[in-house]
């Protein structure tokens, strides 16, 4: 993901047919392999005014997991909070789509086209997709990747495309609500992160969150793991990745009403689940990050979706404008320091040396714990020694 590990670059099968799906299937489900989805979701009455319920209405019914009712239903939703979503006034829609992959494909050809370069080392899951989803997946990206140039590192979107291909219509209909998504331009509000910049402040904000909200994991996790800060860059990855499809449709509901907000809140209860599970002797000698995400992968032995979500809305966090100030302030050390393109993954996050650290008051791992807890821009850092008693003496005229 960051130059640690091998990039890898998904190229498309010869297999795949790139022809344009210009019809419109009512519904939905055209991309799903049925066999393959968790059960079956249950049927129930709906309101037909569901749709004109005021905003905080909605809220309250997508973390009930209202929409999980009736597939019809959460497809309806899902595209109408996404047109209502603020954004740039020339974002490409349908017709553009079609346009662009008719040129790029050609309606009846066979070939193949690598991902964009912003996807590089970046996992792709496909979450019960059938083949000619997949194929659509990766078509989506490579349109986005022609018209949204700026784009230069957004791991989360491969997932995202995939999500809102279950309840779309066709190509063109995800094409266009994800491209909404990644034009929004609402005040203190983000969907999706699209620099290398952008997704190391969003890490390293999710870092101060977690010192302050889940105090008891995170001294576990900086006691165990050799850098705090490489545990806590696969946060989105836990929630777009690592967990179950039933799981992450019901995140991803919330998130399309509420926005990134809410991914912070949902792995932070994440995070707190985790610390209940384990005891620091068990984490003794294990690979954390690994140990976290197999944790995530088995999340219902722990947890239900209901209860996880509950226990994130019950975290007092900070505002939507709090954060985004937080975020902003860690994208402004990350520039101080030079870190704005993707790179190998260097010390910069973990600024004091524990191969050469020696101390009469602190064990190194102590100090580990002791640099968790300075927030995440000012530990890109080296420290500095100001005064010693043992060099400069204990007079306090000095």
């Amino acid at each position: 993901m960051f130059g640690s590990s091998p990039v890898t670059i998904v190229i498309t099968s010869e297999a795949d047919t790139w022809d344009i799906d210009a019809s419109s299937c009512l519904g939905c489900g055209q991309f799903v392999d049925w066999d393959r989805m968790p059960d079956p979701e249950q049927q129930a009455h709906i309101p037909r005014d569901i749709l004109s319920k005021p905003p905080k209405e909605l809220k309250r019914l997508a973390r009930e997991g209202y929409w999980a009712a009736s597939r019809s239903l959460r497809a309806q939703v899902y595209h109408q909070i996404i047109q209502q979503v603020a954004c740039r006034l020339v974002t490409p829609d349908a017709l553009v789509y079609r346009d662009v992959a008719s040129r790029l494909f050609g309606k009846l050809s066979v070939s193949s086209h690598p991902l964009p370069e912003f996807l590089e080392g970046c996992s792709m899951p496909t979450y019960c997709l059938n083949l000619e989803g997949v194929t659509a997946l990766k078509k989506i990206l490579i349109c986005v990747g022609n018209l949204f140039p700026d784009i230069t590192y957004s791991p989360i979107l491969p997932s995202l495309v995939a999500l809102l291909l279950h309840y779309s219509e066709d190509e063109a209909q995800c094409f266009e609500n994800i491209s909404r998504l990644i034009a929004s331009n609402a005040p203190h509000t983000s969907y999706i992160d699209q620099s290398f910049l952008a997704h190391q402040a969003s890490c390293m904000t999710f870092g101060d969150l977690a010192n302050k909200h889940c105090p008891a994991a995170h001294k576990l996790i900086a006691s165990t793991s050799e850098n705090v800060f490489e545990v806590y860059s696969e946060w989105l990855s836990w929630l777009f990745h690592d967990l179950p499809f039933n799981y992450a449709i019901r995140i991803f509901d919330v998130y399309l009403l509420e926005g990134q907000k809410v991914l912070y809140r949902i792995a932070l209860a994440l995070l707190k689940q985790y610390r209940l599970s384990v005891t620091s002797t068990e984490l003794e000698g294990t690979d954390i990050k690994a140990d976290l995400q197999a944790f995530v992968q088995n999340i219902a032995e722990h947890v239900t979706v209901d209860k996880l979500l509950e226990r994130a809305f019950g975290i007092r966090l900070f505002s939507r404008k709090e954060i985004w100030l937080l975020q902003m302030a860690n994208r402004k050390a990350l520039m101080e320091r030079g870190i704005t393109m993707v790179q190998s993954r260097q010390s910069f996050h973990l600024a004091v040396d524990m191969q050469n650290f020696s101390s009469s008051i602190v064990t190194a791992q102590e100090m580990r714990i002791v640099w968790s807890w300075i927030p995440e821009r000012f530990s890109l850092f080296p420290p500095l020694l100001l005064f010693s008693t043992s060099e400069d003496g204990c007079s306090l005229q000095r």
